[in-house]
């Protein structure tokens, strides 16, 4: 698409939008809409007041044009003067001038009540807190609807291209096999030193050469033996699963297992591996959503969080015709992968906030539903009065527990629970391995906007 042509007749408007969570997307976006001429982003709100002034320091706004500001009225003027706005409370947005308000936290406690309050307000929500929108996510969909407005997933993170690269193919004709993303790191095989190498972690492996090159046949075994001798290293994180779920509410995909297969593949190999079984793949049908670890060598490109496509080859001449020039296709000439290998956070995540203020339509789908949910497996024995706090604060998941990504459900008594809601709740029943984590195991919080907008989901549901 030329967005150029798309956006040109603006008249000299410009996109208005608050941002809430200093963190390393926000870094991004406010440094890449210094430099997008339809945007300006003059509010950041964060509870460390500090790291969101530097936020603008680090973009090369000056010290003197910061304004933190403990009261609407104090933003309202120091917006009307030019300054750049820092607020600690998010509530106070509802009052201001802005168009957007971009949600992230990473808190899916505090990305459901600032969405909500930026809707009621009469703002559009760019969500960025996945968290959130695999639990509420058709929710804060609808309520936008109801009032106008849009809401969204944001470019830069992997639901909203992949729904863009999945909506790409079907105005083409193309008939998607499966989709999903690789995994947020590489897996590096040095073949010199017989070493396999993931986030800055490395194993020897000297017999992995045998599992370097896929065989034309026994693919299912290649992929088990590549997993079982990278056992060491996490082959699932909850952000993945996390991510594909809401593509999954988004789109018509499903995934065929609910912890994925997620094989480790070189690119090349996508197209023979994630296909269905009665082909010579893994996957059960087609229409599958999935996540794979990229295998590469240290000279090659990188995959690290990209998303993907398999399509059906119809035409073999045009798909011999698309390999010849390095799209990878698979031995038997039926299935090609098309894919986006990066994503680039808070710098192309401006085209989403555009689209929802200009356009009057996000980049995700036009009609998200529930159709799946993000839950909790135990994967050890659990005690009564345990909590289960955040462990690993990067991926934001709790050791102890496994995801799945199952068929929608109410979260009532004896259903399952939403992962993000039950993150940072004590346990009121003892728990024992391989059990899924249920709302009545849980002490339920007091005051919670999204427990409360998960229950008015369901109760419509």
């Amino acid at each position: 698409m030329n967005y150029e042509a798309i956006f040109a007749k603006q008249e000299g408007r410009t996109v208005r939008a608050a941002l809430v969570g200093a963190g390393n997307f926000g870094t991004s976006l406010i440094g890449q809409a210094k430099h997008t001429a339809l945007l300006d982003i003059p509010v950041v709100c964060d509870l460390e007041i500090n790291r969101a002034r530097e936020i603008f320091l680090t973009a090369g706004y000056a010290a003197d044009d910061i304004e933190v500001a403990r009261s609407a009225s104090v933003a309202t003027r120091a917006l009307e003067a030019g300054k750049r706005v820092v607020l600690e409370e998010a509530g106070l947005i509802s009052d201001l001038a802005v168009d957007i308000v971009v949600e992230a936290t990473g808190n899916p406690e505090v990305a459901a009540t600032v969405g909500l309050v930026a809707l009621e307000s009469g703002k559009h929500l760019a969500m960025v807190t996945k968290e959130a929108d695999s639990v509420i996510g058709p929710e804060l969909f609808r309520r936008a609807q109801r009032h106008g407005l849009v809401s969204t997933p944001v470019d830069g993170d992997q639901p909203s291209l992949l729904i863009g690269l999945l909506s790409w193919a079907h105005l083409l004709g193309l008939e998607v096999v499966s989709a999903g993303k690789s995994s947020e790191y590489d897996f590096i095989y040095d073949g010199i030193h017989g070493t396999l190498s993931w986030r800055g972690e490395t194993i020897t492996a000297p017999n992995f050469a045998d599992l370097w090159l896929m065989p034309h046949l026994k693919v299912q075994e290649t992929v088990e033996a590549r997993s079982e001798m990278l056992r060491g290293f996490p082959q699932r994180t909850v952000p993945d699963l996390c991510e594909m779920g809401v593509v999954c509410n988004h789109t018509e995909l499903l995934p065929d297992n609910p912890v994925f297969h997620a094989p480790h593949a070189r690119t090349l190999e996508v197209p023979e591996i994630l296909r269905p079984r009665s082909e010579g793949g893994i996957l059960s049908s087609s229409g599958t959503i999935d996540v794979f670890n990229c295998l590469r060598r240290t000279d090659e490109q990188s995959f690290a969080g990209g998303v993907y496509i398999v399509v059906r080859c119809h035409d073999k001449e045009t798909w011999n015709l698309l390999s010849e020039k390095g799209i990878p296709v698979s031995r038997n000439g039926e299935y090609g992968l098309l894919y986006n290998p990066s994503h680039l956070l808070g710098v192309e995540a401006p085209v989403s906030l555009l689209s929802a203020c200009v356009l009057g339509y996000g980049t995700g789908s036009s009609n998200v539903s529930h159709r799946v949910d993000l839950v909790a497996r135990a994967t050890r024995d659990w005690k009564v009065g345990q909590q289960l706090v955040i462990t690993d604060q990067h991926h934001h998941e709790v050791a102890g527990l496994e995801p799945l990504l199952m068929t929608a459900a109410p979260a009532t008594a004896e259903n399952p629970l939403p992962y993000y809601m039950a993150v940072g709740l004590t346990l009121v029943r003892a728990v024992s391995a391989g059990t899924v984590i249920t709302r009545s195991m849980v002490e339920e919080p007091e005051d919670s906007t999204l427990w409360r907008l998960r229950d008015e989901m369901d109760a419509r549901d």
